[in-house]
């Protein structure tokens, strides 16, 4: 199923999507999408680290250089 939904773009922001529109040849309404698809990625995964940090913390991983160390 497919929703419709309007926004109102101020001519700055308009002008900026236009641009990228032309420039990858693709529509308004497709970048939209996808900004808004990325935007909930990242929500969701900083939303993951919140919960996971705390356990992290107490399995002794610190910083990033502590994974590399493992993961490596």
């Amino acid at each position: 199923m497919s929703t419709t939904l309007t926004i109102r773009l101020d001519e700055e922001l308009d002008q900026i999507l236009t641009q990228l529109a032309n420039e990858q040849k693709r529509t308004k309404s497709e970048l939209v999408r996808e900004m808004l698809r990325r935007h909930a990625a990242v929500a969701d995964l900083h939303l993951l680290r919140a919960e996971l940090l705390p356990q992290a913390e107490r399995a002794g991983y610190l910083s990033d250089d502590d994974v590399f160390r493992d993961v490596s």
